[in-house]
């Protein structure tokens, strides 16, 4: 036997049910969107290599990216993010657009790294941004954008949860502890690894950075200070604007939450599963500043986060609130009772498709206990049958797969007999 070609490894296959969740994501993330005002938008999904030199790191240009030379000597890549590919399109109509943009949008990325649970190398991702408002309430709208989004999957407060930090906080404590500007990128980092470290060894890091045990001491207080953030007048807003919009349960300070703190000009905030077994964060963002300046537009401000959508299908998964697999879309088998009515059992499904059902029709004629037997492996509800005296009469049989009673109807009450059955 031939080998099987198998699929690029870190790619994925969706069979229906596999899409079936996917699209129960992206329908999620749809409404929580379209909620709040946010218009859809898409950019291409190949982009020159140049527009990720400019605008993101040298590690994901060089080692995460599929890049590749096209037929014209260019060198592409498929695109691992969003944001260069947003300040680009927004450069290019600043002066044209109505502020505040919301925009979000739901596509494919690839990024070359390493398979592993919660991560692929290919995978969907949201991102939602609202540009040109520089305040904390706008942080807050993104943030309950996101609650929203947590509570119509059916993830509660005591499963999930958004951690929220403050750059500009964390650099005025930083700059009480004298540590300098440039080992700030470094001990971001040693946070980030803190929960993943023991305890002794994260300390020999932090010293092996350049911190002095004062230091030290006073980071650790920092990071267990969960009242810091009523230092910061941009977090007492944010949290006043949270409980306005119903969303406050979900929200949660932490001063542990660094990643893309240097990125970052404000708020930032990540979410996650707080029972389950994947530590990954769900979705992750904050305020930024100075987006086009690397693609030609003025400065302009904006928030936003992204989430895939692999780490919230597991956790969905696992926590048993992804929606049962609706098999077939159809709702009604009409049968074909041999090749002489096939066409009539056509036209049937063309009447009933037009009065807003699905319906499938057998692909061939064959005997009836066996596309019975089908339609009830299909999970359809109902069948109908259109044998030689039922079109000699203007009948037809409507069958209940579910209970097996059958009854024989006018054709044009057709409709309204099914109505019993599915609804």
């Amino acid at each position: 036997m031939a080998n099987k070609i198998q699929a690029v490894k870190g790619t994925r296959e969706f069979y229906p049910e596999q899409m079936a969740l996917r699209n129960f994501i992206y329908d999620k993330v749809r409404a929580a969107s379209q909620a709040f005002g946010y218009q859809e938008w898409e950019a291409p999904f190949i982009e020159t290599i140049d527009l990720y030199a400019a605008k993101s790191g040298e590690e994901l240009v060089r080692k995460q990216s599929f890049t590749f030379e096209d037929r014209g000597g260019d060198f592409v890549t498929l695109r691992p993010e969003l944001t260069p590919s947003l300040a680009r399109m927004i450069a290019a109509k600043q002066n044209e657009l109505t502020y505040p943009v919301r925009w979000w949008s739901f596509g494919p990325f690839w990024r070359y790294e390493q398979p592993q649970k919660g991560r692929t190398r290919e995978f969907f991702q949201w991102n939602i941004d609202m540009l040109g408002v520089n305040s904390p309430e706008a942080d807050a709208e993104l943030i309950a954008v996101g609650a929203t989004f947590l509570r119509s999957v059916g993830l509660s407060p005591e499963r999930a949860l958004i951690y929220v930090n403050n750059r500009r906080l964390m650099d005025s404590e930083f700059d009480a502890l004298g540590i300098a500007p440039e080992k700030r990128l470094d001990v971001s980092n040693l946070v980030d690894r803190r929960t993943k470290m023991e305890s002794a060894k994260w300390d020999a890091n932090g010293l092996d950075l350049g911190l002095n045990q004062a230091q030290l001491d006073g980071l650790k207080s920092i990071l267990g200070n969960f009242d810091l953030w009523k230092k910061s007048d941009e977090l007492a807003r944010l949290f006043t604007a949270l409980e306005a919009l119903g969303v406050k349960e979900y929200v949660k300070f932490d001063p542990n939450i660094m990643r893309g703190l240097l990125y970052y000009t404000g708020t930032v905030f990540e979410a996650f599963d707080t029972t389950g077994s994947l530590k990954r964060a769900i979705f992750g963002g904050g305020r930024y500043d100075n987006l086009l300046a690397d693609v030609g537009g003025q400065p302009l401000s904006g928030v936003g986060f992204a989430m895939g959508d692999v780490v919230i299908g597991i956790i969905l998964q696992e926590a048993g609130l992804v929606p049962e697999f609706i098999l077939s879309p159809a709702q009604v088998l009409v049968t074909v009772f041999d090749e002489k009515l096939w066409m009539q059992s056509f036209a049937l499904a063309a009447e009933l498709r037009a009065a807003g059902l699905n319906v499938m029709v057998s692909p061939e004629p064959a005997k009836l206990p066996k596309q019975f037997k089908f339609a009830d492996k299909m999970k359809i509800k109902a069948a109908l049958v259109l044998g030689p005296d039922e079109v000699e009469k203007g009948l037809v049989v409507v069958k209940n797969l579910g209970t097996g009673d059958q009854e024989q109807v006018r054709k044009e009450a057709v409709f309204s007999s099914l109505q019993k059955i599915l609804w």
